[in-house]
């Protein structure tokens, strides 16, 4: 469809997870995640189910990765600046898409978000919202959609806070799911063992 190729998905997985292995051995983005190859290639499957046109932010050194997004049908583009902080990552992903009529920003490492939210922020954000905003039981989440008049702001965000600043701006639409996975992130290996555990297919 024209609009939802208007569109970009942003996978977000420059990030060395160190709360996961702080010694760098082992990446959380690699480990399975039921049917998929990994958690990084779970988040992009849904990722493109909503956004066929979809990219992956990563470092140069991430070989392995690059390979499995790219086979999952992400665009890979690289970063020097990762480690800057996350604002760093999202800024080399617009740089490359400025013309998009907006973008949808998931994070590579929630596999447990539900393919069914991934659209429904995006139908929000095509309804005409400049930014989406999931929530679940009143917490905020991820993904989230930012219409292309958010680039200016978005191209001036620094450090590792990301859009948190836009966030709490006037401009967002929060959208209620029924979606506990929009609040759950792999940090450490405790993360990844309860959710693989628990999670909902």
């Amino acid at each position: 469809m024209a609009e939802s190729a208007a569109w970009t998905g942003i996978l977000l997985a420059a990030g060395r997870g160190r709360r996961f292995d702080p010694g760098g051995q082992q990446s959380k983005l690699l480990m399975p995640w039921g049917e998929y190859s990994s958690v990084a290639v779970a988040c992009a499957t849904r990722l493109i189910q909503a956004c066929p046109l979809s990219i992956a932010v990563l470092r140069p050194d991430q070989q392995e990765l690059q390979r499995q997004l790219a086979d999952a049908g992400c665009a890979i583009v690289l970063t020097e600046q990762a480690d800057l902080g996350m604002a760093h990552s999202l800024r080399a992903a617009l740089l490359q898409t400025q013309h998009s009529a907006g973008w949808l920003v998931a994070l590579a490492d929630m596999p447990c978000v539900k393919a069914g939210s991934f659209q429904a922020i995006r139908r929000a954000a095509l309804a005409g919202h400049q930014i989406v905003v999931p929530e679940y039981q009143g917490q905020r989440g991820n993904p989230v959609a930012f219409a292309a008049s958010c680039l200016p702001a978005l191209l001036q965000l620094q450090g590792d806070q990301g859009a948190r600043g836009l966030l709490n701006s006037a401009l967002v639409h929060r959208l209620a799911l029924d979606d506990a996975g929009i609040c759950q992130d792999i940090d450490t290996p405790d993360d990844w063992h309860h959710l693989r555990h628990n999670r909902d297919n």
